[in-house]
């Protein structure tokens, strides 16, 4: 059978797969899929590039690049030569991130974190300035915290509150609780605008927040965030337990957290190449 590409080696029959698939059909699908990953990490690439990734000859490339072009998968750049992920993939995105419950793909993460820290553990939203309970797990212990699905909780005085804060830019920050002196609850409440502002600066570092009897007296609190596909900070994991054995900085809370956070975010599609 004649090549379809000047230069390119007549292809060989395909040999059949256990299940009588063509092996040469699967590659093909392996290789379009490595071409979607490689533009997705580099942002665009030549058809020598490809090739090179691919480890193929450059008409096999350029074929392959075709097919994916021609459903709107990839589409050339501005510099001709060059190829990005087109469009077609945002629509398969969105398709899939819309299926996808928050609390359905935390479910997992939240009941191994609570049974790892014994506490209890909270997903939440940030709607209208509260920070929203979606879901809970709780840990073994018979003094764990109450439940909190359903209720609505201060932004500034709690951990996941300060993750949603942390997201946001000052006027963000200012529009949803406002620009005077924060609601006390307790003497240990952060109430002062510049003192907070500081101490959001460091969560967006570090990636954790935490308070300590700043809503409840006795109540510790860490929390990280849940980020979608885009980056964007859509939740929060917290742990909550008492003061007297619940340490939010402890190492392996932190670590704990770090790890469920993580796989909740892999969860909605975000990723190295997505930060």
């Amino acid at each position: 059978m004649p090549s379809d590409w000047p230069g390119e080696a007549p292809a060989e029959r395909a040999p059949d797969g256990p299940d009588g698939t063509r092996v040469q059909g699967i590659q093909s699908v392996d290789r379009a899929a490595s071409i979607l990953e490689l533009l997705g990490r580099l942002g665009t690439a030549g058809v020598s590039e490809v090739a090179l990734e691919l480890d193929v000859h450059k008409s096999t490339a350029f074929r392959l690049l075709g097919a994916l072009e021609a459903r709107g998968l990839v589409e050339q750049s501005v510099s001709r030569g060059k190829y990005e992920l087109g469009i077609g993939v945002l629509r398969l995105a969105n398709a899939v991130y819309h299926r996808l419950s928050i609390v359905q793909q935390a479910r997992a993460s939240l009941e191994r974190l609570a049974d790892d820290q014994g506490e209890t553990v909270n997903l939440a939203v940030q709607r209208s300035g509260w920070a929203v309970n979606l879901d809970q797990a709780m840990g073994p212990s018979p003094l764990a915290s109450h439940d909190w699905i359903g209720n609505l909780t201060p932004l500034h005085a709690t951990a996941s509150g300060k993750v949603f804060l942390a997201a946001l830019t000052a006027d963000e920050r200012t529009a949803l609780v406002g620009p005077g002196p924060l609601p006390r609850f307790t003497d240990a409440t952060v109430v002062d605008r510049d003192r907070l502002d500081a101490e959001l600066t460091q969560v967006a570092t570090s990636g954790v927040a935490s308070t300590r009897g700043e809503l409840e007296d006795g109540l510790n609190a860490a929390a990280v965030p849940v980020r979608d596909h885009l980056g964007s900070v859509v939740a929060s994991i917290s742990v909550a337990g008492p003061a007297f054995r619940f340490d939010p900085s402890d190492e392996r809370v932190v670590a704990d957290l770090r790890r469920a956070g993580a796989t909740v975010s892999e969860r909605l599609g975000h990723g190295p190449s997505s930060s």
